[in-house]
């Protein structure tokens, strides 16, 4: 109630009065007044109701202070005597208030001060119950329950003994993970290891009170630093032997051990490592058994590049193809861990709750950006140890089999760099290129030279062949022929093949077996031509010199050479199979080897091309030289050569040709230019005797085998196409046009020279001299010259039998001799016509009749049709019965004859029947013709 917080005024009230006393304050008033208030209720509910409500609101207040805090600074006796006065009767109130409201409650505080004697008796009875429960509790504690509280004791100890056994369990096993992570690591299960290894950290945490397992924890560490040895050992296994599952599980325990990233770092270092350790260790070994000298220090002590200058040329190749090989096995691996990344990313993205894992998807951004990096890092590396292995060694000294190995070899691994990463390695590319094209300058001077020894002392007799022999079948065009065989779809399939996907599980492209070996797999069907000729035919009729190489030194060559060669199977057309030559097969050889050149080194392939060019071109000057320059070459007929025939044999001469003074020096040599000394013929081939028909076969060999040399040249346009730069190619149309196609030119003064030879034409025009043409009668029987010419026709097809018998010849040689020698007998009947001082009708019908028994004859001897030239001697016969009138314009529309014939024409002919004056002007326009027709 909050009349009970008013319990401080009485003794505040006694103190008022003691001071009132001691004021002799009027008190009788004022008991009076209160008096008054306790007996009205009015005033008592008025005083109650002005009382300060703090009294009645805060229970831990203090009334003397705050009564005294209330006062002025200023204090007056008057108004502490008021607040006296008020202050009582508040008292007063409040205590009236107080016994009204204890009278009215009075039966309840009986009850319940009853209650509370009947708590306070119960309680006493309680009391006394415990003190006789304790009692005979401690009488059954002494007397009942002692063993089983032991028994509980004792159950207690032995549950903390079972935590002490599973504790004493967990150290044993603690020191047994040792050895089980040994077997794991044998094993190689390095995530198990890792996992094993991280749970007894935890494990050890918890029991880190005991000694013992702090000991164990700094063992496992260092067992965790073996793990990571063993891991890093694995990983760097993985750059020379790659296996997947192994590899995944190097990764899954890197991963286990948060340094994924680490692991990338430490697989280029072992990559870097690797791609030195092997190329020092392949060449250390070919080094030493190099090495001539035991007194001098041991080789692996030598740096690299030094150890590289050590190699002989002898095991030059094969170590460039080992250390090709270990260097490819290396960028190999890398290729295998690029592409086992890319299927794990595969993975992650097919994973929703992988690829929201930022941490996962960091490593793996920092690892695809190392492994990009590293394709272009390890490709720089095994340049570093390829270049100056290559610059180590002088290559001028190889043999071109040899130095074609190392550049296949090269550009093989170039290619393979630039599929790794994209680099054209030009740097690479430059250090060959001069190296080969100084290579190069010395072996094509070398063959020329070579080639030149070959023809001067060539002996021109035919080297049997199959009749189905083409260039391709020599073994220098094996990488050719390979690919003429194959579909468009098939080569571009081909070019599209990477080296990875090829060998990707096994193989090498560096092995010791040369590429183009296996690229003779399409001639083993029958679609190959060279493939058919082979099942058709026995390899036994195939001479040794077509399964060899040729000879390019020394004069084995000239030790080979038969007295006469194997003819050839042939028929009514002539030879059968092409005609060529022991040089001949040399020079395309040699025309493989530089076309080989070619396609292994793309940046000197014109400069190779120009050297091809010499060879045919100089091969070409000396045909002509051996059986054309013995020829008087006319400004025109059979016998002249073609303006493009005079200009290409014009600029070989001048572009090759070494000419010298009569003390040998030269006039016109350059040190960068290649310069022949014209070829001289052997003196062991006659060309003027009648007997061998002027070395008509060793001609027909001569010049056959260069016409079948432009034929094969000519189905090499299209790879020589592919093989030089675009850009060039100008120079090889120009090349085909201005000298391969003009080669069957050189057939016509060759072939007529011989046939000019023959035929004795003096003694035909000094027979014919004899006879007279101004006779009255009409013979009926022909002259006795035509008999003559005839029976050395007759003699000259029999001549020509006897060699064609021996080593047949193609109809069109046969043809052109015909052709040049009715030729010659058609000018030597117009000679012998013009040669008449008088000529009647009568005599002009015997020279009609003459050649009409001529043609006949030579019809029935010869088989070319139409004879040729018939219609020079019919003019010319015909043109005896002109007038005046018709003469004029047929001298000047017949030009093909000479002086003397058109000034007998007109002095026999047309002249018997005009005067002086018209034949001397018909004579002068014959003398202005020749004087037109004379070179200013």
């Amino acid at each position: 109630m909050a009349l009970g917080r008013f319990k401080f005024l009485p003794t505040f009230l006694t103190k008022d009065r003691e001071e009132e006393a001691a004021t002799d304050l009027p008190s009788n008033v004022e008991s009076k007044e209160r008096d008054d208030v306790r007996e009205n209720p009015v005033e008592l509910e008025e005083v109650l109701s002005r009382m300060d409500q703090a009294y009645m609101t805060d229970e831990t207040m203090d009334a003397h202070l705050y009564v005294l805090q209330k006062q002025p600074e200023q204090l007056q006796s008057q108004m502490l005597l008021e607040q006296t006065v008020e202050l009582r009767q508040e008292l007063d109130a409040v205590s009236r208030k107080l016994a009204d409201l204890v009278l009215e409650n009075h039966t309840s505080y009986v009850q319940e001060l009853q209650r509370v004697t009947d708590i306070q008796n119960a309680l006493q009875s309680a009391t006394s119950i415990c003190i006789s429960g304790r009692r005979q509790l401690a009488q059954s504690k002494a007397d009942v329950t002692a063993g089983g509280l032991g028994l509980l004791a004792k159950h207690r100890k032995r549950l903390k003994i079972q935590q002490i056994m599973r504790t004493l369990r967990t150290i044993k096993t603690l020191q047994r993970t040792d050895t089980r992570t040994q077997e794991m690591l044998e094993e190689e299960d390095y995530p198990a290891a890792i996992q094993l290894c991280l749970a007894c950290q935890q494990v050890i945490k918890s029991y880190k009170k005991y000694h013992c397992v702090s000991e164990l924890g700094t063992k496992l560490q260092d067992t965790q630093v073996e793990i990571e040895e063993q891991l890093d050992k694995a990983l760097s296994q993985s750059c020379v032997t790659f296996d997947a599952h192994r590899y995944e599980r190097v990764q899954i325990a890197y991963r286990l051990l948060s340094k994924s990233q680490m692991a990338m770092d430490q697989l280029l270092m072992h990559y870097t490592q690797t791609i030195h350790n092997t190329s020092f260790k392949i060449v250390l070994q070919y080094a030493e058994r190099c090495r001539h000298d035991a007194t001098s220090g041991p080789l692996n002590r030598l740096p690299y590049k030094e150890m590289c200058t050590k190699m002989d040329n002898k095991y030059f190749v094969p170590c460039l193809v080992e250390l090709c090989k270990g260097l490819w096995e290396i960028m190999h691996c890398y290729h295998r861990t690029v592409k086992w990344h890319e299927r794990q990313d595969q993975v992650i993205e097919a994973d929703e709750s992988l690829r929201n894992d930022a941490e996962l998807q960091y490593n793996r951004s920092y690892v695809n950006k190392k492994l990009e990096h590293g394709k272009v890092k390890i490709w720089q590396d095994v340049k570093q140890r390829i270049k100056p292995y290559l610059l180590g060694t002088d290559l001028s000294s190889f043999q071109f089999d040899n130095f074609i190995a190392v550049l296949n070899v090269t550009n093989r691994l170039i290619k393979v760099g630039e599929e790794v990463c994209g680099d054209k390695s030009a740097d690479l590319q430059d250090s060959i290129r001069i190296q080969s094209s100084n290579y190069f300058k010395s072996y094509h001077r070398a063959r020329m030279d070579e080639l030149r020894m070959f023809l001067e002392n060539e002996m021109w007799e035919v080297w049997p062949v199959r009749s189905s022999f083409t260039i391709y079948s020599l073994k220098e065009f094996t990488f050719l022929r390979a690919s003429a065989h194959l579909s468009p779809t098939t080569r571009s399939r081909n070019l599209a093949d990477s080296f990875f996907s090829k060998f990707s599980q096994q193989g090498n492209p560096f092995e010791e077996a040369d590429e183009d070996e296996a690229a003779e797999e399409p001639l083993a069907g029958e679609s190959s031509p060279e493939a058919s000729c082979r099942v058709d035919e026995d390899d036994d009729d195939e001479p040794d010199e077509l399964k060899q190489d040729f000879v390019d030194e020394g004069d084995q060559r000239l030790a080979r050479t038969p007295k006469r060669s194997r003819p050839v199977v042939s028929n009514d057309r002539g030879l059968e199979g092409p005609i060529c030559t022991n040089t001949t097969l040399g020079v395309m050889r040699l025309f493989g080897k530089y076309m080989r050149m070619m396609d292994v080194l793309k940046p000197i392939a014109y400069d190779v091309m120009m050297c091809l060019s010499q060879l045919f071109d100089f091969y070409m000057f000396a045909v002509h030289a051996f059986f054309a320059s013995d020829v008087a070459i006319a400004e025109s007929g059979p016998l002249s050569l073609g303006s493009k025939m005079k200009t290409t044999l014009c600029r070989i001469e001048n572009n090759l040709i070494l000419h010298v003074d009569s003390a040998g020096v030269p006039l016109n040599s350059s040190p960068d230019e290649i310069r022949m000394l014209a070829p001289n013929l052997s003196p062991m081939i006659p060309l003027g005797e009648l007997s061998s028909l002027f070395g008509l076969t060793r001609r027909m060999t001569a010049v056959e085998s260069l016409c079948f040399l432009a034929s094969q040249f000519e189905s090499l346009q299209q790879h020589l196409d592919v093989l030089i730069p675009q850009s060039k190619r100008a120079f090889l149309s120009q090349f085909y046009s201005q000298t391969i196609s003009i080669v069957p030119e050189l057939r016509q003064p060759v072939y007529c020279g011989v046939a000019d030879k023959l035929m004795d034409t003096g003694r035909i025009l000094q027979q014919m001299s004899s006879v007279k043409w101004d006779i009255k009668d009409i013979m009926s029987q022909h002259s006795h010259y035509v008999d003559y010419v005839l029976t050395e026709c007759q003699v000259v097809k029999r001549r020509l039998d006897e060699w064609n018998s021996i080593t047949p010849m193609p109809v069109i040689v046969l043809n052109i001799i015909w052709q040049y020698t009715i030729h010659t007998i058609n000018h030597t009947f117009v000679e012998g016509f013009a040669s008449a001082k008088k000529c009647s009708n009568e005599g002009r019908a015997l020279m009609q009749l003459d050649f009409q028994q001529f043609i006949l004859q030579i019809e029935k001897l010869v088989a070319i049709r139409p004879i040729p030239e018939r219609e020079f001697v019919d003019t010319y016969i015909k043109a005896f019965y002109m007038s005046e009138a018709d003469i004029e314009p047929w001298l000047r529309d017949h030009r093909m004859y000479s002086t003397k014939q058109l000034t007998s024409l007109v002095q026999c002919g047309v002249g018997a029947h005009i005067n002086r004056k018209a034949k001397n002007r018909l004579i002068n326009l014959v003398e202005e013709m020749e004087k037109a027709r004379r070179p200013t």
